[in-house]
């Protein structure tokens, strides 16, 4: 039974909300053994908040002690920790980055599996031992992997980014051909690996309108984009592009593929959240281990208020379990692949 860490993200939105929701439906347990890495007060209080009375959850130390048939708790904070519903504050950040430093700690010695985070603030977890854009970026450097993608994975599509969380006026300074061509392989790999796909078909979208028009509305594609993607076909990957982004997913030209490839954060999550509004997950390729999220935020403003749906964070719980499975299937295969097989007295 694959073991996985649950970070409840920031206390005061609605993290707790969306993970008791999840682990309310018994048909987790028989997949999966959901451990939280927070706090059994807070978690009392959401559930108090939420007027839920058959949700329990019991109180471990390590995961060693988690019951497989029902969800478990690994106290990562202060008991005195205040929760402030729909507030930013340092109590929260600190909380969140707590909880996140002690699931990857046992992420890292195999003691869970697999590893789902709650919605974080991203500006009150700063702090001198947390000097990140978010996740994405902490997880790179904690597993001390040179490149990750960040991809928004669904049952309709999934897009990945060239540049995630980057100031927009910084994004064309930051393409290159190599990072382009980087995240192209980390995409066909993870789609391999971690989702199945035998042979991925990924389209790449164009940074400027049009895809820069043959050069009229900017060069980056000419000199950036379309030499990274002759150097992915050469290398023998099935890829197609540049393509207009504003095209591509309003004709739905998105369905005819695999895979697909932003340039840069807005351009890739604006479509993707549209039009998949309530089970998106956000999944961070490239990494070691598997760690998946909702594709949402804190949502400060309805916090507290039994308002959230928790399809994206239960999609996101599935997910983390699905990619594990799929990785241990794919390393059994290429370390025992199937022999080639005689046909010689098929063609008689």
């Amino acid at each position: 039974m694959i073991k996985v860490g649950i970070t409840h993200g920031d206390i005061n939105g609605i993290g707790y909300e969306v993970i008791i929701k999840t682990l309310l439906d018994s048909r987790i347990y028989s997949i999966c053994t959901p451990i939280i890495y927070g706090s059994p007060k807070v978690a009392a209080y959401h559930r108090k908040a939420l007027d839920i009375d058959n949700f329990n959850v019991s109180n471990i130390k390590t995961p060693e002690e988690a019951n497989p048939k029902r969800a478990s708790i690994i106290n990562c904070v202060d008991d005195e920790v205040r929760v402030e519903l729909g507030k930013s504050t340092t109590v929260a950040g600190e909380a969140s980055r707590q909880a996140l430093m002690r699931a990857v700690a046992d992420l890292k010695s195999n003691k869970i599996q697999a590893l789902v985070t709650g919605p974080i603030n991203k500006h009150n977890i700063q702090s001198e031992d947390f000097k990140y854009a978010g996740h994405t970026e902490f997880l790179q450097d904690y597993f001390g992997v040179e490149e990750v993608l960040m991809l928004m994975a669904s049952d309709l599509m999934n897009v990945g980014v060239v540049s995630s969380h980057v100031p927009l006026a910084e994004v064309s300074a930051r393409l290159t051909t190599e990072a382009v061509l980087d995240k192209i392989k980390i995409l066909n790999d993870t789609l391999v690996r971690d989702f199945g796909i035998r042979k991925p078909r990924i389209a790449v979208l164009g940074l400027n309108p049009h895809a820069g028009e043959e050069g009229m509305l900017g060069e980056e594609e000419n000199d950036i984009i379309i030499p990274a993607i002759e150097k992915a076909r050469e290398e023998r990957y099935t890829i197609f592009g540049p393509f207009p982004a504003d095209g591509f997913f309003g004709a739905g030209d998105f369905t005819k593929f695999d895979g697909v490839l932003a340039m840069y954060h807005d351009q890739g999550l604006i479509p993707f959240k549209t039009l998949v509004p309530d089970e998106g997950v956000n999944y961070t390729a490239g990494l070691p281990i598997v760690r998946t999220s909702p594709a949402h935020g804190t949502a400060f403003d309805i916090a507290g208020g039994n308002q959230a749906g928790h399809g994206s964070f239960r999609k996101a719980l599935y997910m983390a379990c699905d990619i594990y499975r799929n990785r241990i299937q794919y390393e059994e295969l290429n370390e025992n692949p199937l022999p080639d097989r005689d046909i010689s007295d098929l063609e008689r």
